[in-house]
């Protein structure tokens, strides 16, 4: 019921709103991406009510971005997931052109292209964006990420195995 209600609520927001998204808007789509990792129904329904949207906001962009690239995790079929991934690139493409500064999209780009087999050829903006993110966190300028989300970022990038010891030093402030 509260799956119901969260996805309702969101389809709501973006069939309503056409200005910018605030940061409770943002929480809520948070939460729902969320549990689209694990549910492709959660996936397909928020996706749904992102694209019929009116806020063309970057953010949400890199939601929809990200969303796309949950499809093509949860497709059985190769042809799907390659589509799929290859959707969600040029989205996040277009996100991070809108807004280059903003850290939760180079975040969600660097994530998918880190999970994403580089023989694929879709893991080409890993180091930009792993410079990207780096220089947001020495300059402080979260956004709208709050302590969790930062904690959590900082936490993927030392996973990641791709941050240089410096870099490593400085992420190890935030968890």
């Amino acid at each position: 019921m509260k799956f119901r209600f969260l996805l309702l609520f969101i389809f709501l927001f973006v069939q309503s709103r056409a200005e910018p998204v605030v940061k409770e808007d943002v929480k809520n789509i948070k939460i729902a991406v969320y549990r689209a990792i694990e549910s492709s129904s959660v996936t397909d329904s928020l996706y749904r009510a992102l694209k019929s949207g009116k806020t063309e906001s970057p953010l949400i962009v890199a939601y929809i971005g990200t969303l796309e690239a949950l499809k093509a995790k949860h497709s059985w079929n190769p042809y799907n997931k390659i589509r799929y991934v290859s959707l969600s690139q040029k989205t996040m493409k277009k996100a991070v052109e809108q807004e280059p500064s903003n850290l939760e999209i180079r975040f969600m780009r660097f994530s998918i292209q880190h999970h994403t087999p580089s023989f694929l050829g879709f893991s080409k903006d890993l180091e930009e964006d792993r410079k990207a993110i780096v220089r947001q966190f020495k300059n402080r300028k979260f956004g709208l990420a709050d302590a969790a989300l930062i904690r959590n970022m900082a936490a993927f990038m030392i996973d990641s195995d791709r941050c240089l010891k410096e870099e490593l030093i400085l992420f190890k402030k935030y968890i």
